[in-house]
C-alpha cells in the first residue's frame, strides 16, 4: 500500500499542465532575494511574502506542489491557517526541503557534499506530522579543471540514495536533486559529459539502495552551455542534448523529471522547458520545479508593500501560466508581451 501511495503522489505532482513551486529558500538565499528589493528579511516579512504566493487565486491550475523550508512549514497564513493545510485545501501538495546544505568535501578542493542525514528519520516523522507529502534533497557539482571528480560524484550519489530510501520509508515521495552547476565558460558538450556521469552514479546508488523508482521524482539541471561561455546553445540544442542525456540514464519507471531553473532567466527557463516538451512524447513527464524563475516578477512587484500584493499575485500567476503552457509545448515568446492580468 505504501508503494501505491508514493506512486499516486508522484504522479499527482507531475499532473498534466502542472509543476512545482520551490519556495524552500534557505535563510541566506531569501535574504539575498529580499536585499535585491530593499526589504528586511524578518520572519514576518518572509511569512507575508510566501502567504501572497500561496493565496494567489487560480494558481492551483498550474501548481501541483510547493517545496517548503523548515521555518515555512511551521508558519500560517494571515487568517491563522497553517501553510500546509492552506495548500492542501487548494489541491496543492505540501513538500519539505530536508538537506542541510552543501559543505566543502574533505580532500576535494572546489567540491561539495550535502549534509543532513544525521537524525533524518526523526525529522521525516515530524515533517509528515506537519503535513508534508514529499521531500527534497539537493546535491551540487561544479564543472572545472578535473571536476566533478569521481569521488564527489559517487559520494553525493550515495547520500542522495540514503535520503531517498529514508524518505520512502517515511511515506514521502523523494525529489532527488543532483544539480550540475552551469557557472563557468564550459561548452554544452562538457555539461553533457558531467551530467551523464552524475545521473549514472545517482541511479546506480538508488537501485543499490532499493529505492522504488516509480515513487520518486528527479529534479536535475538542463544540459546548457556554461553561463559565461562565449557561445550559448539555442533552445533547440538544449532540448536535444538534454533529452539525449536523460534517455541514456533515467529509467522509464521514473514518473517525472521536474527541472530546476538554476541561473536561467525567467524566459529562458520557460522556453527551454517548452522546447523539451515540443519534442515529446517522452518516457517520463517533463515538468518544472522552479524557484526564482517563478517568483522573480512577483518579488519585484511586491517590494515589501502590502498595497502591492494583488500586483505581485498577478505576476506570479502569469509566470505559472506560461510554465504550464511549456509543459504542453504550447508556450510562445509572444506571450511575454501580453498585459499582466489574472
Amino acid at each position: 500500500m505504501a508503494a501505491q501511495d508514493l506512486e499516486s503522489t508522484a504522479r499527482a505532482l507531475v499532473a498534466d499542465n502542472k509543476g512545482i513551486l520551490a519556495a524552500d529558500e534557505s535563510d541566506g538565499t531569501i535574504k539575498k532575494r529580499f536585499d535585491s528589493i530593499g526589504v528586511e528579511s524578518t520572519e514576518e516579512n518572509r511569512r507575508a511574502y510566501r502567504d501572497l504566493l500561496f493565496t494567489t487565486e487560480g494558481v492551483e491550475e498550474f501548481i501541483s506542489g510547493v517545496i517548503l523550508f523548515d521555518e515555512t512549514i511551521r508558519q500560517s497564513s494571515s487568517d491563522g491557517t497553517p501553510f500546509p493545510h492552506l495548500l492542501e485545501r487548494r489541491g496543492i501538495i505540501p513538500g519539505i526541503k530536508v538537506d542541510k546544505g552543501a559543505k566543502p568535501l574533505a580532500n576535494a578542493p572546489g567540491e561539495t557534499i550535502t549534509e543532513g542525514l544525521d537524525g533524518l528519520r526523526a525529522r521525516f516523522e515530524e515533517y509528515r506530522g506537519l503535513g508534508a507529502r514529499f521531500a527534497k534533497w539537493r546535491a551540487t557539482y561544479s564543472i572545472g579543471d578535473g571536476i566533478p571528480s569521481e569521488y564527489c560524484v559517487w559520494t553525493n550519489a550515495h547520500a542522495l540514495a540514503r535520503y531517498a530510501a529514508l524518505s520512502q520509508e517515511a511515506g514521502l515521495v523523494p525529489i532527488v536533486e543532483p544539480e550540475v552547476l552551469m557557472d563557468g565558460d564550459h561548452s554544452i558538450e562538457r555539461s553533457f559529459e558531467a551530467t551523464s556521469r552524475v545521473l549514472h552514479a545517482v541511479f546506480t546508488e538508488l537501485r543499490d539502495q532499493r529505492v522504488h523508482f516509480e515513487g520518486i521524482l528527479l529534479k536535475p539541471n538542463m544540459v546548457l552551455s556554461g553561463y559565461s561561455a562565449p557561445q550559448q546553445a539555442s533552445h533547440d540544442e538544449v532540448a536535444e542534448q538534454t533529452l539525449r542525456c536523460f534517455r541514456r540514464h533515467v529509467p522509464a519507471a521514473v514518473p517525472g523529471i521536474v527541472f530546476l531553473s538554476g541561473g536561467q532567466s525567467d524566459e529562458d527557463a520557460t522556453a527551454n522547458l517548452n522546447a523539451l516538451n515540443a519534442r515529446g512524447p517522452h518516457p517520463w513527464e517533463l515538468s518544472f520545479s522552479y524557484g526564482r524563475a517563478l517568483q522573480a516578477p512577483a518579488l519585484k512587484a511586491w517590494g515589501g508593500d502590502p498595497a502591492n500584493v494583488e500586483a505581485a499575485q498577478k505576476a506570479f500567476y502569469r509566470r505559472a501560466k506560461f510554465n504550464s503552457a511549456a509543459r504542453a509545448g504550447s508556450y510562445a515568446p509572444e506571450m511575454e508581451r501580453e498585459p499582466v492580468t489574472a
